[in-house]
């Protein structure tokens, strides 16, 4: 029986829909399992690894631009063997720009496709972001398949995926990132009828290829919009807890510290992306008391940006929080450079301005003690630590409850003597100094961080800020001022001039 017998419209735009998210980076029919019938729900889809265990070899263009590294093979490396490719070879070529046919310059390109015969590889992996024809080209001159820097990235957040947030992100990001690269991959579909409204004259397999990935996505779009407002939601119910967020670069020792400090139990493996999901635990901070700490998922230079668009939701303890930790490697000597990445992703994020603390994690791995030193002179207000040893704690716990108490204001709340709840709401979530009682009123001195004087009603208290006793605000000095002080002086008639007289030069 003929292949095209098999299917009806429905079961053609789901395996459709299927092989694109289970083949959406092969480029090449040979690796789409037409014999299986794989489901396109996120929660069921067990997506196919990629790299898993191909023989690699790893490609790198310096632009003038890029910082001066000693090895500029070594994250592209480690983020291949995270995928679970074997590296066996790599290659590097400066140029001005690239070229624009195929990235690499001719010469290279002859090289690269030696090294390729001579290991067998199975595939190519650029650590830059190679445009559809770049790769298309090279994957016609080369003969094995091509992957770049942002490709790599998302297929190990999909094998890394765990939660239904994460994998609807990562699945998003994926399908915008394919879109634009979609091919005549699926000759086979080429007779496939696909019902009254599903195709016009003339219609191409590819236009109707791009249909079925755009209906996915704004599908997605709808589903994390959903999502995202249960996080906020979520997040929003904990304004009664002061909160701190971990932030970093991959594998700077996030779940690590986060482990330390709270006793959790959050995976935490010395591989690059190994938390995709936000975690939060209660943390018992000395002389503060209990506050929430979340570790959130690590940052990487040149993070495509579908994927911190996507990541909004697991991202959103990040933007709520009253503290970030910046957490960063100190024993890597790329740690300055990675200190940058994070801080670009922060701004896109737009969460630059907010209060952060620099930890400088690792410091009992750290080879070369002038990278150290360098460091802390660069970032004098830097805390140095370590998360295995618990070096430097009693450090990071004072920075961190002196950080949350920037955000107190030292204020007068005046209100009912009857008000219950108010009194209660204050002591428990700052600290009263005095009070004082008038008839039925009552003037309370506190100090309450500014999130929640945001959340006492103004109708029935008046809030000022505390001013010492025998101080005088600049209001109440205007108030007492005499007016006659400053009505202008009358020089007596006898008085003594300011300068003195003329004379002819005679004195006596």
């Amino acid at each position: 029986m003929h292949l095209d017998q098999h299917f009806s419209n429905d079961d053609h735009e789901a395996l459709l829909t299927s092989a694109l998210l289970t083949s959406v980076f092969t480029h090449s029919s040979r690796y789409l399992l037409l014999t299986q019938r794989i489901k396109t729900t996120v929660q069921d889809r067990k997506r196919a690894q990629q790299v898993d265990r191909e023989i690699a070899i790893v490609v790198r263009v310096i632009l003038p631009d890029d910082p001066i590294e000693f090895d500029p093979l070594d994250e592209v490396q480690g983020l291949a063997e995270t995928a679970g490719a074997i590296v066996l070879s790599g290659l590097t070529q400066k140029r001005e720009k690239p070229d624009t046919a195929t990235y690499l310059g001719r010469g290279k390109v002859e090289e690269l496709t030696q090294l390729v015969e001579f290991h067998a590889a199975d595939v190519v992996i650029f650590d830059n972001d190679l445009s559809p024809a770049q790769n298309r080209n090279l994957e016609v001159a080369l003969n094995v398949k091509v992957l770049d820097r942002s490709e790599l990235i998302l297929d190990i957040f999909a094998t890394h995926a765990q939660t239904y947030e994460s994998r609807l992100a990562v699945e998003l990001a994926q399908l915008e990132y394919s879109l634009p690269r979609l091919k005549r991959m699926w000759t086979h579909l080429s007779r496939l009828k696909m019902g009254v409204g599903m195709r016009g004259p003339g219609e191409k397999q590819l236009e109707t290829d791009r249909r079925l990935v755009e209906k996915r996505i704004h599908d997605l779009k709808v589903e994390l919009s959903k999502v995202e407002q249960r996080k906020e939601r979520q997040v929003a119910s904990r304004r009664g807890t002061m909160t701190v967020s971990l932030v970093g670069y991959t594998n700077a020792g996030k779940s690590t510290l986060m482990n330390s400090l709270t006793a959790a139990d959050v995976l935490a493996e010395d591989k690059l992306f190994a938390t995709l999901d936000t975690r939060t635990r209660r943390w018992a901070l000395p002389n503060w008391g209990p506050i929430l700490l979340s570790d959130t998922v690590g940052f990487i230079r040149d993070l495509p940006h579908s994927l911190i668009a996507s990541f909004k939701a697991t991202l959103e303890e990040t933007r709520q929080a009253d503290l970030l930790l910046h957490v960063a490697d100190a024993s890597n000597p790329k740690v300055g450079d990675q200190i940058s990445s994070v801080y670009e992703v922060l701004m896109e994020l737009g969460v630059e301005a907010k209060d952060t603390l620099l930890v400088l994690n690792k410091v009992d791995q750290v080879s070369d003690v002038a990278l150290l030193d360098a460091m802390l002179n660069r970032y004098p207000n830097a805390i140095s630590v370590s998360a295995k040893t618990k070096l430097g704690f009693d450090n990071l716990q004072s920075a961190v409850s002196e950080a949350l108490s920037r955000s107190f204001q030292d204020v007068d709340i005046e209100l009912h003597v009857g008000n219950g709840k108010l009194l209660a709401f204050i002591a428990a979530k700052g600290e009263i100094i005095s009070t004082q009682y008038t008839d039925d009123m009552v003037k309370v001195h506190c100090k309450l961080p500014q999130k929640y004087l945001g959340q006492i009603d103004p109708t029935d208290t008046i809030i000022t800020p505390h001013s010492p006793a025998g101080w005088i605000t600049p209001e109440q000095e205007l108030e007492n001022l005499n007016p006659n002080d400053f009505q202008p002086s009358i020089e007596p008639k006898n008085s003594i001039p300011l300068t003195p007289e003329k004379t002819d030069g005679n004195e006596t």
